[in-house]
């Protein structure tokens, strides 16, 4: 195989230059036998849409149970959730539409209005709150979760006639699936739910709880075929395309490695696409993309300065063979960055219009990465370059994914994709309506075991199974509006509960449930009552005996505080620890609530630090002490504050420039945003005190506008 050679550009401390990077010469071939499936690819002719079978089934369900439909991406979920929305508004009724994710809220808003005009769709984020009173809303599940805890309280019915959970599988996330999972048990019955997901392994179970709990049929939909056919590739280091897998039996059904694929996997001396450490020349891998018209593509990689690196490693070559689309490309984005000199002068804005490329990632202000999606939807990019988290929900399929590791990090550890995962980045190739044909390309590599991925193809999506878990804000809530003994009935109704109760039927999530829950569920009751217990030491519950549990005058304010850190906040008000008059270091002393990022040193006496935020932070960070030792003595977590984020979050509450602010900060941009936007929700749940605290409730809405403005929030 030739070489060539690429020069880094950077040299020695001795001033020669660097060894240079040797990539392989690339010469864009395939195997024979993809001629067949490459000359399906093409844009479908247009055709007056007709509904799928599975669609009209599951419009038929919900007009009289519960409904849960599983199927592909891009098969046509969101369809039957906009007919079942038409049809509620049509008897003058409203919807809610909850999402996981705020990108997928911000774009189901835009879609629905366009479809139902603007005025008759609200949305509901922790960034954003308009309309609030339209027809249909739509959210995040956390929002929803907290409206049914305020209808629980005040006994008023929640006014809506449907509710739309869209990616149901979050039920099964370890952080958030209890919010889905409340949801569901909270739920009036009255009102229809539609579930709509495509990466659940064990539908009929979710079904069968869901019917037991709300007394009513719940109709599992399901479709398995895609929309738009999926191939998967294998990109030989020479440049060559093979067919990932061959088929096999006599019946043909069942699929194996591609003979060549095999050989290459099972050789000792395996090429490579580039140096061990190093990410391939993408400039290269695209040019044999588009020779075969594979692109636009989307790379899945593994970490945010992958993606961020990958740009760099593309050139200019492809844009400059079709100059209409260079303009095209430039006159858009144009448009998207006009009034917004931040993303005028984004430092990747150069890469984006020289090559067509764009990196894609958390590390990014929401802003940007909202022209990134715009581009890509509107197939003005060649390749986008991605962390794993794309794949969820948000639509902006391509022709061609390119995964080049078989695993992910999870934030803790580097784990083997799981076959949900895989469907995820695998859902995003082919386009409905505009190809008919999508691609799945395996990159080899040193993280990419190709026998794992062969596998993931056509594995089954995993079980979903029970995240329920307790927590201050969750104990608080549902003691505002129950005893403790008809908390007891709810977490019964649990999911856990349920595939423990069902026994030999539920398989490994019934084992896994009473392994985490016990056989009684009792170890989750423990856990409530442990949580339990700490309020009532501490003043947020009556002891038992005096009433049947019930929150205090204090417990009930605090129960209000739908925020991270419920008790702390909670004890800083008791304490008067927090400034009361002064929004800019009210912001700053939440910002060190909502922070999650660790740091080694502790700066409080640079003298660069204001003295008025030092002095505030060493009042919070001392009062609180004891009451954090007490929660850690009593086994729950009480997180560190530090004053770096809190001093970040003063500082730009004062007007320093953004800029300056990143050059002094460990955050990337969009960490620094969301930690703004977070800060902005927990100090908007303050202002729910406006009873009990009226001045720091007006304070807190004050620092909300002190730190929600450009670039963090843009209004376009």
């Amino acid at each position: 195989m030739k070489k060539r050679y690429y020069r880094s550009g950077k040299k020695n401390s001795d001033s020669r230059p660097a060894r240079p990077i040797i990539y392989p010469e690339l010469t864009a071939g395939a195997d024979k036998g993809l001629k067949k499936v490459f000359s399906r690819i093409g844009v479908p002719q247009k055709q007056p849409f007709t509904p799928d079978p599975f669609q009209v089934e599951a419009l038929e369900a919900i007009n009289s149970s519960d409904c849960l439909v599983t199927a592909p991406t891009g098969a046509g979920k969101t369809w039957i959730a906009e007919q079942a929305a038409k049809r509620i508004l049509e008897s003058h009724g409203k919807v809610w539409y909850a999402t996981p994710l705020k990108a997928l809220t911000n774009s189901i808003h835009a879609g629905f209005s366009k479809i139902f005009g603007k005025e008759k769709v609200g949305i509901l984020t922790g960034d954003i709150k308009e309309n609030t009173n339209a027809d249909i809303i739509i959210g995040t599940t956390e929002i929803l979760r907290n409206q049914l805890y305020d209808a629980m309280y005040t006994g008023q019915n929640l006014k809506c006639d449907l509710i739309i959970l869209d990616e149901a599988h979050y039920l099964g996330d370890a952080e958030r699936g209890v919010v889905w999972e409340e949801i569901m048990i909270y739920l009036p019955v009255r009102i229809p739910l539609l579930l709509l997901s495509a990466t659940i392994g064990n539908p009929d179970q979710i079904a069968g709880w869901l019917s037991t709990i709300r007394d009513k049929a719940c109709k599992v939909v399901e479709n398995t075929t895609r929309p738009v056919p999926l191939f998967p590739l294998f990109f030989h280091p020479s440049g060559t395309l093979y067919p990932l897998l061959e088929k096999t039996g006599k019946d043909s059904k069942r699929s194996r490695l591609h003979k060549k694929v095999y050989e290459f996997n099972q050789s000792g001396k395996r090429g490579t696409l580039a140096p061990p450490g190093k990410l391939p020349r993408f400039a290269d891998i695209l040019k044999v993309l588009s020779h075969f018209d594979l692109l636009p593509a989307i790379f899945f990689l593994k970490s945010r300065a992958e993606c961020d690196q990958a740009i760099k490693l593309c050139d200019s070559s492809l844009l400059e063979n079709a100059p209409e689309k260079k303009q095209a490309l430039m006159d858009r984005l144009v448009q998207l960055t006009a009034n917004n000199p931040h993303l005028s002068a984004h430092p990747q804005r150069p890469y984006l219009e020289e090559t067509a490329t764009a990196a894609h990632h958390s590390g990014h202000l929401p802003a940007w990465k909202v022209v990134v999606e715009t581009l890509m939807a509107e197939g003005l990019l060649d390749a986008m370059f991605a962390t794993s988290t794309v794949a969820a929900g948000v639509n902006f399929p391509a022709r061609s994914v390119v995964i080049l590791n078989s695993d992910r990090f999870n934030g803790r550890d580097f784990l083997s994709l799981t076959p949900s995962e895989f469907q995820q980045m695998a859902g995003r190739a082919g386009r409905r309506g505009m190809d008919n044909i999508g691609f799945a390309t395996v990159l080899p590599g040193k993280y990419m075991d190709v026998s794992l991925v062969a596998k993931l193809v056509d594995a089954p999506p995993l079980n979903v199974d029970s995240q329920i878990k307790i927590d201050f804000s969750m104990v608080l809530n549902l003691l505002l509006s129950n005893t403790p003994e008809q908390v007891r009935t709810l977490l019964e109704k649990s999911f856990a509960s349920y595939l423990i109760a069902i026994g030999a039927d539920a398989g490994k999530s019934g084992r896994t449930a009473r392994k985490k829950f016990g056989n009684d569920m009792e170890y989750l009751w423990l856990d409530f009552t442990d949580h339990m217990d700490f309020l009532i030491q501490e003043g947020f519950v009556t002891p038992e005996g005096e009433k049947p549990c019930a929150l205090t005058e204090d417990g009930i304010w605090a129960s209000k505080l739908r925020i991270d850190s419920p008790l702390l906040v909670a004890q800083s008000l008791r304490d008067k620890l927090l400034p009361e008059h002064d929004p800019a270091l009210l912001a700053a002393m939440m910002a060190s609530f909502v922070n999650e990022k660790e740091f080694k040193d502790d700066p409080l006496f640079n003298t660069a630090l204001s003295k008025r935020l030092k002095d505030a932070f060493l009042v919070l960070r001392r009062g609180l002490k004891p009451f954090a030792i007490k929660m850690l003595n009593a086994g729950f977590p009480a997180p560190n504050l530090f004053i770096q984020p809190a001093s970040l979050v003063y500082a730009w509450a004062h007007d320093t420039p953004w800029d300056e602010l990143m050059q002094k900060s460990d955050f990337a941009e969009g960490d620094f945003a969301r930690l703004i936007l977070r800060t902005a929700e927990n100090l908007r749940q303050m202002t729910h005190l406006d009873q009990d605290f009226p001045v720091f409730a007006k304070t807190a809405a004050q620092a909300i506008d002190l730190i929600l403005k450009a670039p963090v929030v843009t209004v376009y």
